[in-house]
């Protein structure tokens, strides 16, 4: 396993999660719910930076590795499926469109690992429309953890929870991007069984 700066941020991103998740349980006499709201929005932001940063760096400065490429989309995958069980235990966010992109996730992961087994990874590679969705997904957690009034006018709730309806059509969307991509593969390959 290489270790250098890019991966150090996807390694901390992964330790970031369970401090998202667990400022939740801390009892409210230790810490009062909107400043559990605070810390668990903050703590996503920082981790959703390392997100783009790591990505940044590893491309600059030459450090991409295999192992980065597998650790990172699983880092992120983790990230924002524990934040979407988080919002929904805490009524803040849609069980169904959770369940979506969650689901979306797992099933994409899925495709790409086999793709990659047959050769055919490149076939199944990020788009600009996967990217606009990860977008819409990174803007409504933060939203929907602070679960406030921002600057005495922004609904947090409303427009995070308007987010993650487009951030749902845009993962059943990009979902059928990829598999119409893969579809001849999957048809070739379904021949050979």
């Amino acid at each position: 396993m290489p270790f250098n700066i890019p991966i150090l941020l996807t390694w901390l991103r992964v330790a970031l999660i369970p401090l998202v998740v667990g400022v939740y349980y801390l009892p409210t006499t230790m810490l009062p719910v909107a400043d559990q709201n605070l810390a668990a929005t903050l703590v996503f932001i920082v981790a959703a930076v390392t997100d783009w940063f790591d990505g940044f760096l590893a491309r600059r400065w030459n450090q991409t590795s295999a192992f980065g490429a597998f650790l990172d989309p699983v880092a992120d995958k983790l990230m924002v499926a524990g934040a979407l069980l988080v919002l929904v235990q805490l009524d803040r966010a849609n069980a169904v469109l959770s369940f979506i992109i969650i689901g979306r996730e797992i099933a994409i992961s899925a495709l790409r690992e086999w793709m990659a087994q047959i050769g055919a990874s490149k076939s199944v590679a990020v788009s600009s429309l996967g990217k606009i969705k990860t977008t819409a997904q990174m803007m409504a957690i933060p939203l929907l953890l602070f679960h406030d009034v921002l600057w005495g006018a922004v609904d947090t709730q409303f427009w995070g929870s308007r987010l993650l309806e487009v951030a749902a059509v845009l993962t059943v969307w990009s979902m059928f991007y990829y598999l119409r991509l893969a579809w001849p593969l999957i048809k070739e390959k379904s021949g050979q069984i």
